[in-house]
């Protein structure tokens, strides 16, 4: 593996795209799929919960995982993948405000250890955001972890989905994450589903897609 890949390990990695070309897009939904998935699997939810108008973008993970560890694992201890992830949606936040959409109408959605990442990639780059989809996700890094964000998310709608059964995120980190949002000035919708695991409920599919198209209808003339 040349030194680049070790240091930055999702560099130049593929990012899939589906919906409306984003010169033509009037909104743009970021997609990051969970361990062991695929950025084509993922795609496969913006048909359950988006709506024409959208450009769809969905990176891959190299070796089809975002980091090795449990997301509660140290912080060090899932480096440089980690940081390597993070930098890999800021490119394609890049890529998508260089075609003409600003933050507010940029939505960040994943599973599993795909809505760890977008999760925390909203914490760390505070700012106005058309939405953040957290299904079955959490904060990344252990119980003792400095929650010190800068910025602001400026009211930007939040939603944190979680099965009570979920044997891969513990729910006292979904209540914490939902704190942190809100003393980062998100509008939090925390919603506990009884006797589900580790998967994404037709619940969660419909407030999604109403979030999505309100982010639609508030477009004015993009």
């Amino acid at each position: 593996m040349a030194e680049a890949s070790r240091s930055n390990p999702h560099a130049g990695q593929p990012v899939l795209t589906d919906g409306a070309p984003l010169d033509r897009a009037r909104a743009a939904l970021i997609l990051l799929h969970g361990r062991g998935a695929s950025a084509e699997s993922i795609l496969s939810l913006a048909h359950d919960i988006g709506h024409p108008g959208f450009a769809y973008l969905a990176p891959q993970a190299a070796g089809f995982t975002w980091y090795p560890l449990p997301f509660t694992a140290p912080l060090d201890a899932n480096e440089p993948f980690l940081s390597s992830a993070i930098a890999l949606v800021d490119a394609v936040a890049a890529r998508v405000e260089q075609a003409g959409l600003p933050a507010e109408r940029i939505a960040l959605a994943g599973f599993s250890q795909g809505a760890c990442l977008a999760l925390e990639y909203a914490a760390r780059r505070a700012r106005r955001y058309g939405g953040v989809l957290g299904f079955s996700g959490g904060l990344i890094g252990p119980d003792d972890t400095p929650r010190d964000y800068a910025g602001s998310l400026d009211g930007t709608p939040v939603f944190l989905g979680c099965g009570d059964r979920d044997s891969h995120i513990p729910l006292a980190r979904v209540e914490h994450s939902a704190e942190v949002f809100l003393q980062l000035g998100a509008a939090v919708t925390k919603r506990i589903y009884p006797n589900m695991g580790h998967a994404i409920n037709a619940d969660e599919v419909a407030f999604a897609s109403d979030l999505l198209s309100s982010l639609l209808s508030g477009a004015g003339n993009l």
